[in-house]
């Protein structure tokens, strides 16, 4: 056997290893805190163990490509981030360590496609996204990335090098919530322009929280906004043409009623949709339901 061909051989079976490892721990009973993986109908994910006295859980949770960690947000209040934190669960290879506060102050997060890089939000600053890069002990310091001068919202970085987020852009006043717009930034970090998406995935009213599947194939939104911000969960399919879908609603088990629905997020290995879900701060939590059969027959509705 010729030498090159050899080392090719080894380091493919590494690397198909690696994939069957890592595909074996996301269907393995410790996948996803341990918890059991909820059907058709949504439930509060892993209750009792995410957030501590006086807090609940809220906003968008993230989950690494090998689903060994787990990021969420806690917080005391809907009127501010003062106690806002970004915590996390990490499997050691034998167990989960967790919760471990990450950030105060910071939510939205969001993965970077590779993974090693970390976005946020932070409350005091509205015009910027902060980011965290991987180092060989954690996280680094988050800092001041992407500084606009117009408010971004629901930060989301896609495969494309396209950037999502909600935002005023150019075209209206912060205090204006019919002004936000679901928009896109070029890949360039040089380049400071936002792109309204238009319709009809914006619709009159706010349009602030959303999911971008990583190679932009859909998007869930928070649409329906009431003057008090209850809403419904839709999806929207990109078409060939990179124009969108009309928005259809997750359904009657999702959409069960009036409420606050926000910080959606499939995981990555598609099969959950996580979102925050709360008539009040006193019952906000977040919930998760089996969401790739229901995504597939959205699809085939929308087509």
């Amino acid at each position: 056997m010729n030498k090159t061909f050899f080392v090719f051989l080894v380091t493919l079976l590494g690397f198909s290893q690696g994939l069957i490892a890592q595909t074996s721990f996301w269907n393995s009973p410790d996948a996803y805190l341990g918890q059991t993986m909820p059907g058709d109908t949504p439930k509060i994910f892993a209750p009792g163990l995410l957030a501590g006295k006086g807090e609940f859980t809220a906003n968008r949770t993230a989950i690494s490509a090998d689903g060994k960690e787990i990021y969420y947000c806690t917080n005391t209040s809907w009127a501010n981030s003062q106690n806002l934190k970004v915590k996390y669960f990490k499997y050691d290879g034998k167990k989960w360590i967790g919760p471990v506060i990450l950030n105060e102050h910071m939510g939205q997060t969001s993965f970077s496609p590779d993974n090693n890089t970390l976005y946020f939000k932070r409350g005091d600053s509205a015009n910027m996204v902060f980011r965290s890069t991987r180092t060989n002990t954690g996280w680094s310091t988050p800092t001041s990335y992407n500084v606009r001068n117009y408010l971004i919202y629901d930060f989301m970085p896609t495969i494309s090098g396209n950037k999502y987020a909600a935002s005023n852009g150019t075209w209206g006043q912060p205090s204006d919530a019919n002004a936000w717009r679901f928009s896109v930034m070029p890949p360039s970090d040089a380049d400071t322009s936002i792109q309204d998406l238009g319709p009809p995935l914006n619709s009159p009213g706010f349009n602030g929280d959303f999911f971008i599947a990583m190679d932009e194939s859909y998007m869930i939104i928070s649409t329906k906004e009431t003057k008090d911000f209850e809403c419904e969960l839709y999806i929207s399919f990109r078409k060939k043409d990179k124009t969108w879908t009309n928005p259809q609603s997750l359904g009657p088990l999702i959409n069960d009623g009036l409420a606050h629905r926000y910080g959606q997020y499939v995981s990555p290995d598609g099969k959950y949709l996580f979102y925050t879900r709360g008539e009040s701060e006193k019952d906000c939590a977040v919930y998760w339901v089996r969401f790739d059969r229901l995504l597939n027959r959205l699809k085939q509705a929308s087509s």
